[in-house]
């Protein structure tokens, strides 16, 4: 009896929790080019698309374009700025939205790469700060956004790459997003991301990389009084073309 109660006693607070959280279930697909001019031995831009969709690759999650500048101070450290513009889609049960339509986002950010060689594999941390701009509709007959707000956001990624030859590759990544400021809403834990991945390099300016996906994003709105959490798991796919 005693050790019924005592066991009551420490799962009723991870009940508590689970009741007030909403979860839900997507399968998605991340299909993405990263082009690299480059433009001095320092200096090169950054061009990008990120074409993603649920259902692997049936209805649109999002489309994100982005532009910006490297500078690359040595050998193992890069800076970048630059900017995207999202439209995000009305996915899933619970949109990430109040009123379920397709809204835009203006966004700027700032970044930081050092990589650090670990024998035959590459460490590479990631930084980015961003300000984000969302529209937000106020009815679903609003034909443009009613408002705009303004966001900050934290991003740190730690990525291994692992060689297998001069070919092939693995690579992980864990990327975590926090959300800062006055406008945060709710969820000042913003969403995580960890993939695992096979590559491989046709040659120095061409390589792809593919694998399994997990996506965790948090909404920053509560429905019926409880927090709701993605759950995103399924596919990515990457095609890197360096051009010096």
């Amino acid at each position: 009896m005693r050790k019924t109660l005592a066991a009551i006693l420490f799962l009723s607070p991870l009940f508590s929790l689970a009741q007030n959280r909403i979860n839900e279930y997507n399968t998605i697909g991340w299909y993405a080019f990263f082009i690299t001019p480059k433009i001095s031995n320092k200096v090169s831009a950054h061009i990008e698309y990120q074409w993603r969709r649920t259902g692997i690759i049936k209805n649109w999650q999002q489309s994100l374009p982005r532009v910006g500048i490297n500078y690359k101070i040595n050998s193992n450290l890069t800076v970048q700025a630059g900017y995207a513009f999202i439209h995000t889609f009305p996915y899933g049960t619970t949109t990430l939205a109040a009123v379920p339509k397709t809204f835009p986002e203006h966004r700027i950010y700032e970044q930081l790469t050092v990589t650090t060689p670990v024998g035959k594999t590459n460490l590479t941390h990631r930084l980015r700060l961003e300000q984000r701009w969302p529209g937000r509709f106020n009815s679903i007959e609003s034909e443009k956004p009613d408002t705009w707000i303004y966001l900050n956001r934290v991003r740190y990624m730690p990525r291994l790459d692992v060689p297998f030859n001069k070919k092939w590759y693995a690579a992980a990544y864990d990327e975590i997003f926090i959300g800062f400021g006055k406008n945060v809403g709710e969820n000042i834990f913003d969403q995580n991301r960890i993939a695992l991945m096979a590559g491989f390099k046709f040659n120095p300016t061409i390589r792809i990389e593919a694998g399994y996906i997990n996506q965790i994003v948090q909404l920053g709105r509560e429905v019926d009084n409880k927090n709701v959490f993605q759950q995103n798991n399924g596919i990515v796919l990457n095609t890197y073309i360096n051009i010096n």
